[in-house]
């Protein structure tokens, strides 16, 4: 997963989170990525390209609504960073930070 500060959405709450992107999933024929969003105490998972946050804790839900609007203004960028991150690669560098 490639790890980046998530850029401003004009809510000083969610300027401060820690966003994700996995690599590319693929279920029943469907390309889709996770994008989770944390600041160490909430929790966020969103799935791209249906911009929709799955599952959450601590958010209400205008943040909620925030992040998915994020997702949906990030879409074309978001999907190039899945597209661009290697899974072997990934673990590979995982296991050599341990």
């Amino acid at each position: 997963m490639e790890k980046k500060q998530a850029e401003s959405t004009g809510n000083k709450k969610l300027e401060e989170l820690t966003m994700q992107v996995s690599g590319i999933c693929r279920k029943d024929g469907n390309k889709f990525a996770y994008v989770t969003f944390t600041d160490g105490k909430r929790y966020a998972e969103g799935i791209i390209p249906d911009c929709k946050i799955r599952s959450q804790k601590g958010f209400d839900e205008a943040e909620t609504g925030q992040l998915e609007l994020f997702m949906k203004m990030n879409l074309a960028a978001l999907k190039r960073k899945a597209a661009s991150i290697d899974p072997v690669r990934a673990m590979m560098k995982e296991e050599r930070n341990k």
